[in-house]
């Protein structure tokens, strides 16, 4: 007969493993993906290092998992923030404000996310996730492209170079630690005009 954990056993092993990830989390926002090792995780969570491996049986399962969880977070706080607004200069303001407000008050998370260096798991998570932020954008776009608040464009394609110009323009000061105050609005009046908002 096969084992089947009962429910005490899985809730305790979900535990387990939200503290691993919670633990990771914390030290990438801290450190960077550099700063999470196994041992460092294992260490803030309380835990044996062979009781990281228990759920993520490589570094990389965990820093992808990481990796996923973070930049969901971030999708769906630029996803809510346009979504509360009802036109598409509103929206881009919106969005903008949303992704650098967060980047700022988490530099060091931030740049993990959009440039650190990392492994191939990880790389192919970020690019995942830099498709989901150009979707929220790319919803947008075509909504104003149908009511004429916006002119006539690819909206997938538009929303892509918006997201990649936005991304690149907060890599060098995020790495810096210096963001200006004239960055935010700099940006968000860039994007605008990129998508034909009209002034």
């Amino acid at each position: 007969m096969a084992y089947r954990r009962t429910p005490g056993v899985q809730a305790r092993l979900t535990a387990s493993r939200e503290r691993v990830l919670a633990a990771a989390l914390e030290l990438v926002a801290e450190h960077g993906y550099r700063g999470c090792s196994v041992t460092a995780v294992a260490e803030r969570a309380g835990m044996a290092t062979g009781s990281v491996y228990r759920h993520f049986p490589a570094k990389a399962d965990l820093v992808a998992e990481v990796f996923r969880t973070a930049s969901q977070r971030e999708v769906d706080a630029v996803a809510r923030a346009a979504a509360l607004e009802g036109t598409a200069r509103e929206r881009v303001a919106a969005t903008v404000r949303t992704f650098a407000g967060r980047a700022l008050r988490a530099p060091r998370l931030a740049y993990a996310l959009l440039a650190e260096p990392v492994d191939p798991a990880v790389e192919a998570e970020r690019l995942v996730f830099r498709r989901a932020y150009a979707d929220v954008i790319a919803a947008y776009v075509a909504e104003g492209v149908a009511t004429g608040e916006l002119p006539a464009q690819d909206p997938a394609l538009s929303a892509t170079a918006l997201v990649g110009a936005i991304g690149e323009a907060l890599v060098g000061p995020l790495q810096a630690g210096a963001i200006g105050p004239e960055t935010v609005p700099a940006l968000i009046l860039f994007a605008q005009r990129a998508l034909g908002v009209q002034p």
